[in-house]
């Protein structure tokens, strides 16, 4: 077990650091601190040498390229103030209604115009192979009311597994909701995503309207197409549903630590598995993802070479009356964890 601290560039005067994290398998993960960021997921490769099983990029600058923020897929990034989308891009608190920037539709998405994923987190080693990153997002910072003091904490163990450890202490009550937006391919890119089977250990989404936002009605899943509690190959899902994935999975956590899904490469058995504490799952499997992103040595990103399996709090949640622990009050605590554990 180790890590290694770098210099990856520079941004608003402020020093851009990498981490590098291995374990005793061979497995390693690479952590900026702009935006909390997961840039390189690397495992042995069955044929010899390592596969990179993350979309991401080695240079920093690439994070700012024409091509990439012209898409916007969030590789890789830590999400806040409130992740996926909040419908009309307001909400109504204690009687109070705030308002949101306008981002997709009329929505607002992931926080805003600059959520988390586009500060500069303050970052320290906290184990063998751990990092810990800190931010205070100020109070009305793109519309959210009260201080918070953040902080996510990256954990690789021997047992191959990306803990991601997250907690926030507001000064005042505020919606709150994090995750982590990286997308994974466990080909290593060779192929696409359609030949993965996922296994989602629930029979519940959440209903979304035309615009994409959850509406609070519980969809049944018993035999519709993106029923994935027996495993499905994603591509055969995708067929049958005519689209491919943006589900909110409703999970069975209740908060504590639960395996919610797994998804297998068939062709050489790589696995990643999903345990959280979270209530909401979204399965996407990249299907507004951009043809001609690439990371600098040639892996080709793109339309369904990707998926995210994002664990948070309930999509839309501050407009949903009774979704749970959508606010944290003043001086408590949020609390989150969610392990993606592989096998190759």
């Amino acid at each position: 077990m180790k890590i290694k601290k770098s210099n990856f560039g520079s941004y608003e005067s402020q020093t851009i650091e990498l981490f590098e994290l291995s374990n005793n398998n061979g497995m390693t993960v690479k952590i900026m601190n702009y935006g909390a960021t997961i840039t390189s997921i690397t495992i042995p490769a069955k044929q010899g040498g390592v596969k990179e099983i993350a979309c991401g990029f080695d240079k920093f600058e690439s994070y700012f390229s024409d091509e990439y923020k012209a898409n916007a897929p969030y590789f890789g990034c830590t999400v806040g103030r409130y992740c996926s989308q909040i419908k009309d891009a307001k909400f109504t608190m204690d009687g109070k209604e705030y308002k949101l920037a306008e981002m997709v539709g009329t929505n607002n998405l992931h926080g805003g115009l600059v959520g988390f994923d586009k500060k500069v987190w303050k970052a320290k080693e906290v184990g063998a192979a751990a990092v810990e990153m800190s931010l205070l997002s100020k109070d009305m910072e793109e519309g959210f009311p009260g201080d918070v003091e953040v902080t996510v904490t990256f954990t690789l163990t021997n047992d191959n597994e990306i803990k991601i450890d997250y907690k926030g202490v507001p000064n005042k009550k505020t919606p709150l909701a994090m995750t982590n937006h990286t997308y994974f391919n466990l080909s290593g890119f060779a192929d696409d995503i359609l030949g993965h089977k996922a296994t989602v250990l629930t029979g519940k989404k959440q209903e979304c309207d035309e615009t994409g936002a959850g509406t609070g009605k519980v969809v049944n899943l018993d035999g519709a197409p993106d029923d994935l509690r027996k495993g499905k190959l994603i591509g055969e899902a995708h067929k049958a549903m005519g689209s491919g994935f943006e589900n909110f999975y409703i999970t069975e956590a209740n908060f504590k630590l639960t395996k919610v899904a797994e998804v297998e490469y068939p062709a050489d058995g790589t696995k990643l598995e999903v345990s959280t504490t979270e209530p909401t799952m979204l399965l996407y499997t990249g299907k507004y993802t951009a043809d001609n992103l690439k990371r600098e040595n040639g892996l080709q990103y793109g339309q369904y070479r990707g998926f995210c399996l994002e664990t948070h709090r309930t999509q839309n949640g501050p407009n949903i009356s009774g979704s749970p622990k959508t606010f944290t009050g003043a001086g408590e605590t949020f609390e989150s964890t969610t392990i993606f554990k592989l096998t190759f």
